[in-house]
């Protein structure tokens, strides 16, 4: 479990520098207080593991940028890759002029997975109007473009993708969906169409997509606020749940459904922004520590053990 005493954690990514496991987190210090202003005080946070549950901290990796710079608000969710001998980083930024409204995403460079440093050409990636929504307060909050999860197909040349994001089209509590770029470079990418569909829910958060034997698995996570109206409709009076999920398909195809439920439900907390891990014992869940019977935890679980079986993706929380 990672659990500092003066921050709390919560959204995290993962890398495996060939027997180390690495975790990047988001961090906000809990003098704050109150944690929903942990979102515009978030710093990249940086801690390594040799079994996914003693961890070491190490240097911060990621701060805000200087004053009048596009990530210099707050730095969020990203996912890190190894890429042609060094290793990059992809992350979220907001900004003071903004008021933290608009998302984009920019890249930083490490060799060692300790010292990062921003490319100078940041945002490198940011909404295309004819598929994803842009700042209109009158559909929703805020202009989401966040949390993007870079993969590497084998034996391909471009580095994927997968965002946060909205599409302009339909009604807004439907609007949520899974968006795809690709790069050659990690520096100039390519905004493609969603590879999800638009109804089920408001937004999709911090997707992963993990390539197994005879599948796919991408894990997202939910709100139970934002879940569609269409979508409660079709629960048939079940209630529609915060969590993480996942979409298992062996075709690559993706399809949100109403019979979806999280993968990790525990009676006495949330379990959010769920990421799939490999370790000694096989595939393993991890998740962020929520709301529980003392509010919010703000900690990384112990490593949970995870299986794929025909009816999904299943994750024992005991």
């Amino acid at each position: 479990m990672l659990s500092i005493d003066d921050k709390w954690v919560w959204d995290f990514w993962l890398a495996d520098s060939g027997g180390r496991h690495h975790v990047f987190y988001l961090q906000a210090p809990r003098s704050l207080r109150d944690p929903e202003l942990r979102h515009h005080h978030a710093t990249v946070g940086h801690a390594e593991s040799a079994d996914l549950r003693s961890w070491s901290t190490l240097p911060d990796a990621l701060h805000p940028g200087p004053a009048g710079s596009w990530d210099d608000l707050a730095v969020w969710t990203g996912s890190v890759i190894r890429h042609r001998g060094r290793w990059c980083m992809a992350y979220t930024g907001i900004s003071r002029a903004e008021g933290g409204l608009v998302q984009r995403i920019g890249v930083a460079f490490s060799d060692d997975l300790v010292t990062w440093a921003k490319h100078d050409a940041n945002p490198v990636i940011e909404a295309d109007a004819r598929w994803y929504e842009q700042l209109d307060l009158g559909r929703w909050r805020d202009q989401s473009w966040r949390d993007p999860f870079l993969y590497q197909p084998d034996g391909t040349d471009h580095v994927h993708a997968l965002i946060t994001a909205r599409s302009p089209h339909g009604p807004s509590d439907g609007a949520g969906v899974i968006a795809h770029a690709r790069s050659l470079d990690l520096l100039a990418w390519e905004v493609l169409e969603p590879v999800t569909e638009t109804g089920e829910f408001a937004q999709v958060e911090v997707p992963q997509l993990v390539r197994l034997d005879d599948s796919d698995v991408i894990l997202f996570s939910t709100r139970s606020e934002d879940h569609s109206n269409a979508r409660r409709a079709r629960l048939s009076g079940t209630a529609a749940a915060t969590g993480t999920f996942a979409l298992v398909s062996p075709s690559g195809s993706w399809r949100f459904t109403p019979s979806d439920s999280p993968v990790a439900v525990r009676a006495d907390e949330v379990l959010y922004a769920g990421k799939l891990a490999r370790d000694g014992d096989g595939l393993v869940f991890l998740a962020f520590r929520e709301n529980g019977t003392r509010g919010f935890v703000g900690e990384l679980t112990d490593p949970l053990p995870a299986r794929v079986t025909p009816a999904g993706l299943r994750v024992s929380t005991t």
